[in-house]
């Protein structure tokens, strides 16, 4: 434990001791504050109120590891024995693609670097403090623990505190604890192990003062508040590991150690036949380049690169590349419920007046929206005396107001009266015209230990008393309804229970008529005679379009959890209304339960819940960890600071690119710009399309690697010429198998990539099936390449058309294979059946690859400055025919291949 952790720790928590123990132990006074001695020593003992980091890699280093690849130390590998071989433009052409490949990793990745600056920005403010028994502002980096901060309503909290004195004081810690009500607070102490969201008697860094007055202690400064020990866990988390980078790395790996052993082999078996040590190094330099695919990682990364492009234009910005496969394996989406499932916006949404029920449609604090009765009729208001008064009070009673931003309505003050106003607006009744009739007077704030809020009005002939509060703080003071009815509290409990069962924050409103003369009012004329008006019901509402989205992706395969700090009631209500259910329910498990869960038990209920509520930040990284060990692939939506670790931690963390903190935006590997859940499910789409799009760009560029290798394996330990040689092989596998494979980037989706379960995600990058189908054309590339050489060789005895011929025998056969994996070909089959007309549409970059190799391999044998530098002869008009001979059975073969490995 560091000394800091030491000094400003107690024997038990802040929020367990009271407030004089607290002022005692940092040796302040609850009035005068430090002083300017104290300030000093706790200045040099503590630090500055700012994030500290450990020192990050420079950036020279970081673009060095980089290359820390085995693919891309073969490519470096290759570069040199070419370099050493004097082949200085080949050299440079191999050393070229391992350079661009780590300047677009470096970039990529440079970017997360913002994670711990955006951290540092949370907590950077301006605060009011008393030193020395005088008030101060003073830059928040200048806070030091024992420090008396003064609160007011619009204050950013500027370190944690323990509350000493409060006065209504309200704050909105969404950000940090995902409860979307501002919290109340309170200065008694409070038992062990309660919940971070529970804690009312601190206000921690970076939360938002929605209303009231207070005063705390700092306790915490810099990385020991609550955000510093989120930086310090964002800090551990640096390395960006996805199951395609663990694939590939695998993938990497395996093929060195095959292409050194086969290259090994070639020279040790050559030289025991008696072949020069010259020749047999040649060929296995040659075998190191044909095994080598060249072209596969600027073909990835083309591939993510366009994948990107589709997502930003479908309101998903990646920030990572391998994040765009990700996201398409993902088998459980993790998200929280605030803002990211639900508008983040406190809604009414049923009310209780005059012992009928009412439905207000419209969500958030735009007005549009309407009142409806049981029936669905719309009602109005003018006929109905109790609802409308239910509003009236809902109106009057309010301390708040909403303003239209951007096209955006927002709450200035407390949400819960922003609701009020809301639903008064949907009837028709505004602030403007309560403050005109009804002028208020008089105020009693809502204060926790009478659990209501009152006003006193103006009329014409007397003042009323509008009141809002809990349902047992109203009902017990009211005596009777507006209807003069005397008042059925077992039957409006019912109604309360009703509406909670729906997940609503259940208000009660009342009235009481007093002279004219009075023109104040205090707790003691609440005591009786209230008149009861009725009861509001509201919820931070999900999104429209959540429902929907939710369900696609349960149809995918990929399970949906709720991890949210608010209260486990409101959470299942909200999960029920999306359709998160297990077993027909919304299993639920809230913080504490969790807290008292090892990993092995969490790791067995972790998978069939559904609901994690009441979640603090350090539990949220303990689910996608435990759902990790058991082999898912996790992405984790958020947008407060308390979801940045579990976003770090994540396969893939996804952020809310509006309404989310720069804490989460700079934590995560992808961003929604348009804040919405459903924009999940069309990123997952394209994740999927990407990796399909990879298997096929794996499939067509592998088995050329494969017939190359054996053709020149087996020409080498038969003492046989090389049917092609290590140059022509660099230029098929770099030039020719760019151009081809590239396009296969821009192939459409299929129809049918929704309809599938999630990857297996212990399946390889090359599973059995794709084994197959590489060997089965490599088989083929081999007899292709190995019999037009020696027949051509046979027939003319020259080597250069014999391998010029081969070459371009074995590129017709590309063409017809590549047609074979496209959605081009399946389009131009489904045309040859009858069943639809052609239309290119997407597939037209095929097209253009195909048009582009034929070109340059016409380039490649005709043009004599290429015959020089490859060693090729140019062809004529039959030998050209019949280079495109070996098309034919290609036909088949590729059949052959789609039924071992489909792609759909």
């Amino acid at each position: 434990m560091t000394t800091n952790t030491r000094s400003q720790a107690l024997s038990r928590s802040h929020y367990e001791a009271t407030a004089p123990e607290v002022i005692a132990q940092f040796q302040s006074d609850p009035k005068a504050g430090l002083s300017s001695t104290q300030v000093s020593q706790n200045q040099q003992r503590y630090g500055l109120n700012e994030l500290t980091v450990k020192p990050g890699k420079p950036a020279w280093l970081r673009f060095l590891l980089q290359f820390n690849q085995a693919l891309l130390y073969i490519l470096i590998v290759a570069g040199a024995i070419k370099a050493f071989l004097g082949s200085w433009t080949n050299a440079a052409v191999i050393w070229g693609v391992t350079i661009i490949n780590a300047i677009i990793g470096f970039v990529q990745e440079s970017k997360a670097e913002g994670a711990i600056a955006a951290l540092a920005k949370a907590v950077t403010t301006e605060a009011t403090v008393i030193r020395n028994g005088q008030k101060q502002r003073i830059p928040s980096q200048e806070l030091v623990p024992g420090d008396l901060v003064l609160l007011a309503s619009g204050d950013k909290v500027p370190a944690d505190l323990r509350l000493i004195t409060t006065r209504n004081l309200q704050i909105d810690e969404s950000a940090l604890t995902g409860e979307s009500v501002p919290v109340e607070k309170l200065t008694e102490p409070l038992q062990p192990q309660t919940p971070l969201a529970e804690r009312q008697n601190m206000a921690y860094a970076g939360s938002f003062v929605t209303f009231g007055q207070g005063s705390g202690i700092v306790v915490a400064t810099a990385n020991e508040t609550e955000v510093g020990k989120i930086s310090r866990s964002l800090d551990q988390q640096t390395d960006l590991s996805t199951p395609l980078t663990r694939k590939f790395a695998k993938f990497s790996h395996t093929l060195l150690y095959i292409i050194l052993a086969l290259a090994a082999l070639t020279l040790a078996v050559g030289v025991g036949q008696g072949q020069s040590l010259a020749e047999m190094f040649e060929a296995a330099v040659a075998l190191a380049v044909s095994a080598i695919p060249e072209g596969l990682p600027a073909v990835v990364t083309v591939t993510l690169a366009i994948g990107v492009n589709r997502m930003a234009r479908r309101h998903a910005i990646v920030r990572k590349l391998p994040a765009v496969e990700t996201l398409g394996s993902a088998t459980v989406i993790c998200s929280d419920k605030t803002g990211t499932l639900t508008e983040n916006q406190m809604t009414v949404q049923a009310i209780y007046a005059g012992d009928q029920t009412y439905s207000v449609s419209g969500t958030g604090y735009s007005p549009d929206g309407e009142i409806a009765d049981s029936t669905g009729a719309i009602v109005r208001v003018t006929n109905a005396r109790a609802l409308q008064e239910c509003l009236t009070a809902g109106l009057a009673c309010n301390d708040s107001h909403l303003e239209e931003e951007n096209d955006r309505w927002l709450v200035i003050g407390d949400p819960t009266e922003g609701a009020l106003i809301t639903a008064a607006n949907k009837a028709g009744f505004h602030l403007a015209h309560i403050s005109q009739s009804l002028p208020r007077i008089d105020s009693i704030p809502f204060e926790s230990q009478f659990q209501y809020m009152a006003t006193l009005h103006d009329t014409a002939t007397e003042h009323i008393i509008y009141v809002k509060g809990s349902v047992e703080a109203i009902l017990k003071r009211c005596e009777h309804t507006i209807e003069k009815h005397p008042l059925d509290r077992q039957h409006i409990e019912q109604q309360v229970e009703t509406m909670a069962q729906e997940g609503l924050r259940v208000l009660a409103f009342a009235k009481k008529t007093v002279s004219k003369s009075q023109s104040s009012i205090d707790h003691h004329d609440l005591d009786s005679g209230l008149i009861f008006l009725g009861l509001q019901g509201m919820i931070d509402p999900p999104r429209s379009e959540v429902i929907a989205a939710v369900q696609s992706c349960q149809s995918a395969g990929i399970q949906v959890k709720m991890i949210t700090g608010d209260h486990i009631t409101t959470a299942k209500a909200i999960a029920q209304r999306i359709g998160l259910q297990n077993a027909g329910h919304a299993t639920a498990i809230d913080g504490q339960q969790l807290e008292r869960m090892d990993d092995r038990e969490l790791s067995q209920v972790v998978e069939n819940s559904v609901v994690f509520a009441r979640v603090a930040p350090a539990q949220k990284f303990r689910l996608v960890e435990a759902l990790q060990s058991k082999g898912e692939i996790v992405a984790m939506t958020g947008d407060g600071v308390n979801d940045a670790p579990a976003l770090r931690k994540a396969d893939i963390g996804i952020a809310m690119g509006g309404a989310g903190t720069d804490v989460a935006r700079e934590a995560a590997d992808m961003l929604l710009t348009d804040d919405n859940f459903a924009s999940i499910e069309a990123a997952v789409e394209e994740g999927r399309t990407v990796y399909q799009n990879l298997k096929k760009a794996i499939a067509f560029i592998l088995p050329v690697n494969g017939g190359e290798s054996m053709t020149i394996l087996i020409s080498a330990l038969f003492a046989r010429a090389l049917p092609i040689l290590s140059l022509q092989v660099l230029w098929l596998n770099m030039v020719n198998s760019i151009a081809m494979t590239v396009p296969l980037a821009f192939e459409p989706k299929t129809e049918r990539v929704m309809q599938h379960p999630p990857r297996n995600p212990r399946e390889p990058l090359l599973s059995k099936t794709l084994i197959y189908r590489i060997l089965v054309i490599s088989v083929f590339n081999w007899i292709l390449i190995f019999g037009m050489f020696e027949w051509v060789r046979q027939s003319t005895g020259n080597l250069e058309l014999a391998r010029t011929m081969a070459i371009q025998a074995l590129v017709a056969g590309r063409i017809v294979y590549l047609l074979s994996i496209s959605q081009l070909g399946k389009t131009i089959m489904a045309k040859l059946r009858g069943k639809q007309p052609i239309s290119f549409g997407d597939t037209r970059a095929i097209l253009y690859g195909i048009a582009g190799a034929v070109m340059l391999q016409i380039v490649f044998s005709q043009w004599s400055v290429m015959n020089t530098l490859f060693k090729t002869a140019p062809l004529n008009l039959t030998q050209w025919l019949i280079c495109l001979l070996p098309a034919v059975p290609m036909i088949p073969v590729a059949l052959l291949a789609n039924r071992i490995d489909p792609f759909d």
